[in-house]
């Protein structure tokens, strides 16, 4: 029985990822990937790497260029969460932080932003540290906005290049090694999306 679960849903997760290839061919996937990465940096909860990837593995010639673009939805939509922490805390952005329970790491967000305030944005934008956390954060802190601009250029940029370059470089290795190995790959992005909040608890801790 477990055999024959295991089985299907690793059936399931190759028609998704297939899905996922195919649609990295239309002009639709762009848009979507890049809703996702504006998203994620104010209030959605899944990274848009889930969608990345299988894209630059479709079209490796196309990797540099998702990687820009999805830096600028990425900040873009990091402004956003600076306007909720900023405008719209008492209303949205509590309601934001309530929902992901993060309120204690939200407190002290707060306090090292007084410290570090740049550099916690860079430091916090390369990991799987929820992004959205930092930008509501710098909002409510009134972080200065040319700062917290290119404190998120430099974070998101090196983020999803580095990303692009490795799945350029590495091409046909790396989608062999995701096709073989799916369920392990997508358990591994998904981990690591679980420790990036209970690392921000833990640390609040």
């Amino acid at each position: 029985m477990t055999n024959t679960v295991a089985i299907a849903s690793d059936s399931w997760l190759r028609r998704l990822y297939a899905w996922t290839l195919q649609m990295a061919a239309t002009p639709k996937a762009v848009w979507i990937v890049n809703l996702i990465s504006f998203a994620e940096s104010s209030f959605f909860p899944l990274p848009p790497d889930l969608m990345l990837i299988p894209m630059i593995l479709a079209d490796r010639a196309k990797a540099w260029w998702l990687a820009f673009l999805c830096t600028l939805s990425s900040v873009i939509g990091g402004l956003v969460g600076y306007a909720i922490g900023y405008f719209l805390f008492e209303t949205i952005g509590e309601w934001i932080i309530q929902t992901y329970q993060l309120q204690a790491s939200f407190t002290r967000f707060q306090t090292d932003f007084q410290a570090w305030g740049f550099w916690l944005i860079v430091l916090k934008g390369l990991t799987p540290i929820p992004f959205k956390l930092v930008t509501i954060a710098s909002g409510v802190a009134g972080l200065n906005l040319s700062q917290f601009v290119v404190a998120s250029i430099i974070a998101r940029s090196f983020r999803f290049f580095l990303l692009a370059g490795l799945l350029w470089f590495f091409g046909d290795w790396a989608r062999t090694f995701i096709e073989r190995y799916l369920p392990w790959c997508l358990g591994a992005v998904l981990i690591s999306l679980v420790l990036g909040f209970i690392a921000v608890k833990f640390l609040a801790g």
